[in-house]
């Protein structure tokens, strides 16, 4: 989960769904609540731990963030030198996953098809969205911090990509590298409040509307396929606060056209590879996840 969180256009959220974690990971973020604190007061600790799930938080968070400060320098580096093959891996990830998404829809109606056509037009318009100039003073950190969390934990809409129309992807990156512990501090603290509220609301969806909720969720993931395409031309750049340029335009293209509009080579032999061994990958993951809960 948090490889993908790294990547802007990937959701750590596509991770849990596949792994079969995910309504337990909805489930113990919202067990975090008046309940939990009334336990803390009354030094009930291990009735505490129990009723949050604990241990399952703790390993779960302490594994994305050490694939966050340890996978971000690398992430930065494949997408500045090497995008083509990045974006490749995790559209055959993101394919494969929603695939597997679509079996827990129960009954396929009208209804539920409409979820994913909304489901696949929100994302789409996110992936086009433009990037905007936003401060860097810590209460808009705390907010994008907020706002981030809750894509983070829906499959198929990316924390990162939120991060990046905000202006702040790679702040946050350089934060977290630099060890500016004002900043992440203001992140973390952004995130935990979104997090908090943003899955009681993702439960009850699937708790009363779960096929509806499940189709959108997987709209959300075959929406998102527009920003991982792996060949793109830039139509248009901006320029940042630092004078540096940043792509704002892109348009996906074929890879028999990429070489002739970029001047680069399509890789076209290993973006294949990398995108069968991303789809292999998620059935690999599922089926781990499915012996452990056997």
């Amino acid at each position: 989960m948090g490889a993908a969180d790294v990547v802007p256009g990937v959701s750590g959220g596509t991770i849990a769904f596949i792994s079969g974690i995910y309504e337990r990971l909805l489930n113990a973020i919202r067990s975090v609540n008046g309940i939990a604190l009334k336990l803390l007061f009354l030094g009930r600790i291990k009735e505490l731990w129990q009723h949050i799930d604990g241990t399952f938080l703790v390993v779960l968070f302490a594994g994305v963030g050490t694939s966050i400060i340890g996978l971000s320098k690398l992430i930065l580096y494949l997408l500045a030198n090497h995008p083509e093959i990045l974006w490749s891996f995790f559209f055959g990830l993101i394919i494969a996953s929603a695939l597997l998404v679509s079996k827990s829809v129960k009954q396929w109606n009208a209804a539920v098809i409409v979820a994913l056509i909304i489901g696949a037009g929100i994302a789409y318009w996110v992936t086009i969205a433009v990037p905007v100039e936003t401060s860097n003073k810590l209460w808009f950190i705390f907010l994008s911090g907020a706002i981030a969390i809750c894509a983070m934990i829906l499959p198929g809409i990316s924390g990162s990509f939120i991060l990046l129309l905000l202006s702040k992807y790679e702040y946050i990156i350089r934060s977290l590298t630099e060890l500016n512990f004002k900043v992440i501090i203001a992140f973390a603290l952004g995130c935990i409040t979104g997090l908090v509220s943003f899955s009681r609301v993702l439960h009850w969806l699937l708790k009363r509307y779960h096929d509806l909720a499940v189709a959108l969720l997987m709209g959300f993931m075959l929406g998102s396929l527009n920003k991982v395409w792996p060949w793109k031309q830039v139509i248009e750049y901006y320029t940042d606060r630092h004078g540096n340029l940043k792509p704002i335009i892109e348009t996906n293209v074929l890879p028999t056209q990429y070489l002739d509009l970029t001047g680069k080579e399509p890789e076209l032999t290993a973006c294949t590879a990398l995108c069968i061994t991303g789809f292999l990958a998620v059935y690999l993951i599922e089926r781990l996840a499915s012996r452990k809960q056997v």
